[in-house]
Parts: structure tokens; C-alpha cells; sequence
């Protein structure tokens, strides 16, 4: 959502607005409008195209039972948080998946992915444990929620 609103202020700042150019376009009118009720908001077309493309693009999610690929979980508070927090860093440019840091106390947790079945889940463990060898012993598969497209 930052990008697209990024685009919209470099379009707007590069336009040369000019009366002629402007449609007048129905946005959804805030309950204050009620009392001003021949308020019409004129743009560009060019702002029409590209709140229809943010409008568009959004992307909802929705969270259901799934499962996960836990590789870190520790209740030692003096360090737990900072380890989670390095090791997410750490995996960012080498990891395809969402990677998770969760406090569920008194547990910090990093846990990858978000797998529907356990099936895949499994497979994404197995490649998860070939590139990274030396975490096999604390990476197993759990139940979690996840997060999917709606």
C-alpha cells in the first residue's frame, strides 16, 4: 500500500492538473457530507485509474488452522527476543516463505510459512533442514494459525 501511494504522489507532482483535464468521480462520501449534500470531488483521470488500480490490488487476508515450520523457540529472557529477532534478519534474503517471530509466553518463537496441509508443511521442513543443516534439531513442524488470501 505504501508503493501504490508512493506512485500517486510522484503521478500528482508530475501532472499539470488543469480544469479541462479533470472528471468528476464518485468516492464514498464521509457522514459529515450528509449535511452538504452537492459536494462533488473533481480529478484527474489519471487519479481515477490509480485509486482503481490500490482499490484493485489490496490484498485481504484471512486466518485459518494450518500449519507452520517452527525453527527457534526459547524462554530465556535476557536473550530469547534478541536471538528470534537476529535469526529472522539472518534468514530474510535466503527464506521464500513469511518467516514469524511470536511472543506466546513465556516462548519466542520463529516459525515459517504459512502450509494448509501438514503434507506441505513437511516438504517445506525437508528443504528448510538441506540448507540449513545445523537447525535440524530444533525445526519441526506445528499447528498454527496462518494467514491466506481471501
Amino acid at each position: 500500500m505504501k508503493k501504490i501511494f508512493l506512485i500517486i504522489c510522484v503521478v500528482l507532482a508530475s501532472l499539470q492538473l488543469r480544469a479541462e483535464d479533470s472528471i468528476p468521480v464518485s468516492a464514498p462520501r464521509p457522514d459529515i457530507l450528509d449535511e452538504m449534500p452537492n459536494v462533488e470531488v473533481i480529478q484527474a483521470p489519471a487519479i481515477a485509474i490509480l485509486l482503481d488500480m490500490a482499490r484493485n490490488n489490496k490484498h485481504e487476508y484471512v486466518e485459518i488452522d494450518g500449519y507452520r515450520v517452527q525453527i527457534f523457540s526459547s524462554n530465556q529472557q535476557q536473550t530469547a527476543k534478541a536471538q528470534a529477532l537476529e535469526l529472522e534478519a539472518n534468514l530474510k534474503a535466503s527464506v521464500n516463505q513469511t518467516i514469524y517471530v511470536q511472543y506466546l509466553p513465556p516462548f519466542w518463537k520463529v516459525r515459517i510459512g504459512d502450509f494448509r496441509t501438514v503434507e506441505e508443511a513437511k516438504e517445506y521442513k525437508k528443504l528448510f533442514v538441506q540448507q540449513f543443516p545445523d537447525m535440524i534439531g530444533e525445526t519441526y513442524v506445528v499447528r498454527d494459525k496462518i494467514k491466506v488470501l481471501q
